[in-house]
């Protein structure tokens, strides 16, 4: 009998999908159809090249947004918080020689400072009671604000040329034919997989997101494990500055400007519950490659003018919600 049930389900999961993981590699698929209709180079493995790489800053943010999604909370502050430690670490890297040990240090500047924001926005959003979307809110003036001061309303640059040059590989350089952001970004989606889907702290933080009550009296540690995926999101917005600082070698007060937006809708495309309780990382890198992608189009194509990318954005959020919500009713 027991043998029976696990085959009818078995046999039920096969024919009945999940449409919710499924459907951002669906969009990916009819995007990448689309882009080759609309353009003969665009399925050319330099323009494929170069839209994942350009979604490696925002894949990795979403990562650590997908922590904090699951877990019940929200972060606004990612993209003023990505312009901030930007600005920290070129400060630092600018009072150093072109050396490996300059490099080194400026990462641990760059991820500690990002840390030390998520565990602000962490401590504030546990200990204080308040909303995320307050205390988020709230941070993204402060930080946009640090950086505008730090800048004096202009460009906080890399000074020296040679340490430039040894940086330079890390957003254009390559591993195996493969550049190194995207390596970087597949490595911390990986972990952020395995963090998610194989540990307790995983476990913990989908309760969370489920039902606090349940996760609290469950003997989930609620304060700990809220502050724990802010301070993920943190470490994750310092990864994705290493990366991107090379690009331009500066950070100016408008770095990182909607950031938060495309975060949040990456994850929401991939599949990730915006009330928490579900979260799929490997369909919010998915999600970020989509929003590069659809950029992508719209540079090759004369359908719609490439200054309305956050339009379509905006616009690719809110359908995404429609579909979840309509897929939450169907079951």
């Amino acid at each position: 009998m027991t043998d029976t049930l696990l085959r009818t389900a078995a046999a039920k999961r096969m024919f009945n999908p999940d449409m919710r993981a499924l459907s951002p590699f669906i969009a990916l698929i009819v995007l990448a159809i689309l882009g080759a209709v609309i353009n003969p180079d665009f399925l050319t493995a330099s323009n494929i090249l170069n839209v994942v790489t350009r979604s490696a800053f925002i894949a990795i943010i979403a990562v650590g947004a997908t922590f904090v999604i699951s877990g019940g909370g929200l972060d606004l502050s990612v993209g003023s918080m990505a312009a901030l430690v930007a600005g920290f670490t070129i400060l630092t890297l600018n009072n150093g020689g072109a050396e490996i040990s300059t490099l080194m240090l400026g990462a641990l500047v760059a991820i500690g400072l990002g840390a030390a924001c998520g565990l602000a926005n962490g401590v504030i959003v546990t200990f204080g009671r308040i909303e995320p979307f307050i205390v988020t809110l709230g941070t993204m003036g402060i930080f946009r604000s640090l950086i505008i001061w730090l800048a004096a309303g202009g460009t906080i640059t890399m000074r020296n040329a040679d340490l430039r040059e040894l940086y330079r590989p890390v957003y254009f350089g390559s591993i195996a034919g493969i550049p190194v952001p995207i390596v970087v970004f597949l490595a911390v989606a990986a972990i952020g997989a395995v963090i998610l889907y194989k540990t307790a702290f995983g476990r913990h933080v989908i309760a969370l997101g489920s039902n606090e009550d349940v996760a609290r009296y469950s003997g989930v540690p609620i304060w700990r494990v809220r502050t724990l995926t802010y301070i993920i999101q943190g470490i994750c917005v310092g990864i994705a500055v290493l990366v991107y600082v090379p690009r331009l070698g500066s950070a100016t007060p408008t770095t990182g400007l909607l950031w938060e937006l495309q975060a949040i809708t990456a994850v929401v495309i991939g599949g990730t519950a915006l009330r928490g309780g579900i979260g799929r990382i490997w369909g919010t890198v998915v999600g970020a490659i989509i929003l590069e992608l659809v950029a992508n189009i719209m540079v090759l194509s004369n359908f719609v003018s490439e200054f309305l990318v956050g339009a379509v954005q905006g616009a690719i959020i809110i359908i995404a919600m429609l579909v979840q919500r309509s897929l939450q009713r169907g079951r």
